[in-house]
């Protein structure tokens, strides 16, 4: 009986998320992700795209080097990164990131996933999708598929809630200063 209230808790939690998650297996085997953020597309472009931006929502200290080949890099507390290099983007517009899986899944980190992020201008708010593709076979890369189609609808989540809250308050949230390490 508890487990079958765990499971309706999650099924309330996932219906309430606003991200829409999709998994794809065909004709590419991808993880597509949507959420409405509450932000002319320019705010949203800057909270994604530069390093004071990235620090209001994803984790202090984040790094953007917005140029093909830079690094787009969230410090997570313990050391974690997360994040990828930046393979191409057209301002305000999109973004594509070769993808650093989590440390827990090292062949699929050092392969990397494609993450391509779209921003589409929808009024005074802003559509943000996520396509990640480029999935490989074999037991590593299913649980990081797993993993990540959680992981990625989270992470835009925050960023949603970042433009319905204000920016992320770290001391509460991690018990860090902005832009300081714990």
């Amino acid at each position: 009986m508890k487990a079958l209230g765990l499971l309706a808790a999650a099924a309330v939690a996932l219906a309430q998320s606003p991200v829409k998650v999709v998994r794809q297996s065909a004709p590419e085997k991808a993880l597509i992700f949507e959420v409405t953020v509450p932000a002319p597309r320019v705010e949203v472009w800057r909270a994604f795209s530069t390093s004071e931006g990235l620090s209001t929502w994803l984790t202090p200290g984040a790094v953007v080097d917005l140029r093909r080949g830079g690094e787009w890099t969230a410090n997570f507390p313990g050391g974690k990164t997360g994040g990828g290099t930046i393979l191409s983007f057209v301002p305000e517009q999109e973004m594509t990131l070769a993808a650093l899986a989590p440390e827990q899944f090292p062949t699929v980190r050092a392969t990397r996933t494609t993450a391509r992020f779209q921003f589409l201008a929808k009024g005074d708010s802003t559509l943000v999708r996520l396509v990640q593709t480029g999935w490989k076979d074999g037991d590593e890369w299913d649980k990081a598929y797993d993993y990540l189609a959680h992981g990625n609808a989270q992470l835009l989540e925050t960023l949603q809630r970042r433009f319905v809250s204000g920016p992320l308050d770290w001391a509460k949230e991690w018990g860090i200063p902005a832009g300081g390490k714990k």
